[in-house]
């Protein structure tokens, strides 16, 4: 996608929230919501473009680093990083907070848990993950890939796809489907939005869901 194609998906992922992307990826049929990934500090809302980073347990006989990929990152980016859920040692704390903030990345989300929580809080940086823990991760896991697929609550992740995220999660769109995605996505949200008026206008809600067809919005359309 070029750069006009990129900026116009970003403009309109910021106008909507996780659970309209998510009706939307349920109406193509798409998986992306990524069950269990939370906001645990920072800005309750990141959008940006998947950097994917791999964990494994660490090589005793060549052990590798935790974090030094954080250069590689672009800006705007979201690192999507994949510790297989881990709860036991933390793949990302204070320093790297204080440091993506400063570069411009748009936040970071983790298939496991983080520390130094109150770090990115000061830099108001979106921090997503399974949860909170203080132990490091140094010799006990290390960078397996960057810049391949990985999974995130149960979502393949591959570099380049959509990530966003507010108080509700995240949701994951692949790159090739998104704007087909956010179009159908800003349809039902103009649908409810309807909905509501007629409904605070005096009209039963359930007659006004009726008549916009609120049951059938995010209903996958049937074959021919």
């Amino acid at each position: 996608m070029n750069n006009q194609t990129n900026q116009e998906i970003l403009d309109r992922a910021r106008e909507l929230s996780s659970a309209e992307i998510s009706d939307a990826l349920d109406y193509f049929k798409l998986p992306g919501s990524a069950l269990g990934i939370g906001c645990v500090a920072g800005p309750t809302r990141v959008v940006g473009f998947a950097f994917t980073v791999r964990f494994a347990p660490v090589d005793t006989a060549k052990p590798g680093t935790v974090g030094d990929y954080l250069d590689k990152i672009p800006q705007g980016g979201v690192a999507v990083l994949d510790n297989s859920g881990r709860s036991d040692c933390t793949v990302w704390g204070g320093i790297m907070s204080r440091i993506a903030a400063k570069r411009g990345i748009a936040g970071t989300v983790i298939n496991g848990v983080c520390r130094d929580t109150a770090d990115a809080d000061t830099v108001d940086y979106p921090l997503y993950a399974v949860g909170r823990f203080m132990r490091t991760g140094k010799d006990r896991v290390q960078v397996d890939a960057v810049g391949e697929p990985v999974i995130l609550g149960g979502v393949r992740v591959t570099p380049g796809d959509l990530v966003v995220g507010d108080w509700d999660g995240i949701v994951v769109v692949p790159a090739a489907r998104a704007l087909e995605v956010l179009r159908r996505a800003k349809a039902m949200h103009d649908v409810e939005k309807q909905i509501v008026e007629a409904a605070l206008a005096g009209t039963p809600l359930a007659e006004a869901r009726r008549n916009f067809g609120y049951h059938a919005l995010q209903r996958a359309p049937q074959a021919a």
